[in-house]
């Protein structure tokens, strides 16, 4: 029996497309192998712990620390209400909610502050000669060589009453007394600044690096001003990286405790420290977990914010 050129053909087109099914199976289980070594990491490390988060916010609180091992929303419901001592009426949790708002405020004020001297310092470093960026990036990048607790007690002797700040002031004339900056929401603000801008300046930075760098002169020399170019032409596109700086560095701080608490006063805590004093002072776990995984709402909101936004053409063709 003969085959005719047809068959031949449809057999080696058959044949090379199980070949081919074969490879792209094989692949991926290559790339599964390789890939779960990480995967068993990111569970047992990311998500294991989240998820005994997540079960202690629903048990009974014991009564001398740590849990019962019985079913209870009573976590979730201190989040947001308490219970009166006397008549047993519900009001909202007022310490927690206004914790939580000086939390948001803190924390968006830091990101606002991280844009505004990141941006100028990334764009500066993204316009050097190139044999002298990775210089300034290497400066940049210094204080994640220190430990936080040390970055943190530096920052201490600079806005401390005896601290670098009020002597200049008080040398200068400038002021008779020490400005007290320690223990206030402005000194938290400073010490997370301080941390966390380099968090703004390695993004903006990759976005500013990848920008042609004819652009800006293209636009001057098509009779934009320097305010219009930087707008219209420079400022969507570096967009990106102004957006993945501003949620690291909000969803970060929003959870911050070694600063907060070290820089901020008793009437300047966040919500971190509230966090740490049901985990260790009350030993009241589930309160603490409820409390934690409350914190999670607005970072999730924000992330799908920014997923959001980062899917949309920000420059229109």
């Amino acid at each position: 029996m003969t085959l005719s050129h047809a068959a031949i053909a449809e057999l080696a087109d058959a044949g090379a497309a199980a070949g081919a099914t074969a490879l792209a199976r094989q692949a991926a289980r290559t790339r599964w192998a390789l890939l779960s070594p990480a995967i068993v990491i990111l569970t047992f490390a990311a998500v294991g712990p989240l998820l005994i988060v997540l079960v202690y916010s629903f048990l009974t609180p014991g009564p001398y620390g740590g849990v019962v091992w019985s079913p209870s929303i009573e976590g979730w419901f201190r989040v947001l209400f308490q219970r009166d001592i006397f008549d047993d009426t519900l009001h909202l949790q007022d310490a927690h909610l206004t914790i939580l708002w000086r939390s948001v405020k803190l924390s968006f004020a830091t990101t606002v502050l991280a844009l505004l001297f990141g941006f100028p310092t990334a764009y500066f470093i993204a316009t050097r000669p190139e044999r002298s960026r990775n210089s300034w990036l290497f400066l940049i990048t210094i204080p994640f060589w220190t430990n936080l607790l040390i970055r943190t007690f530096a920052v201490l002797q600079i806005i401390r009453n005896e601290g670098i700040i009020n002597t200049l002031l008080i040398k200068l004339g400038i002021i008779d007394a020490p400005i007290q900056i320690l223990f206030t929401d402005s000194a938290v603000m400073v010490g997370m600044l301080y941390v966390y801008l380099p968090l703004m300046v390695l993004p903006i930075y990759a976005s500013l690096i990848a920008i042609p760098r004819n652009l800006m002169p293209a636009a001057a020399a098509l009779g934009a001003a320097p305010l219009q170019a930087f707008r219209h032409v420079l400022l969507p596109l570096a967009m990106p990286g102004l957006l993945s700086g501003s949620l690291l560095v909000f969803m970060v701080a929003l959870g911050y405790y070694i600063t907060p608490a070290l820089t901020g006063g008793a009437g300047d805590q966040m919500i971190s420290s509230v966090i740490a004093f049901y985990a260790t002072g009350t030993a009241n776990w589930g309160m603490a977990g409820a409390l934690g995984l409350f914190l999670l709402v607005p970072t999730t909101v924000l992330y799908i914010v920014y997923n959001r936004l980062s899917r949309t053409p920000l420059v229109q063709t």
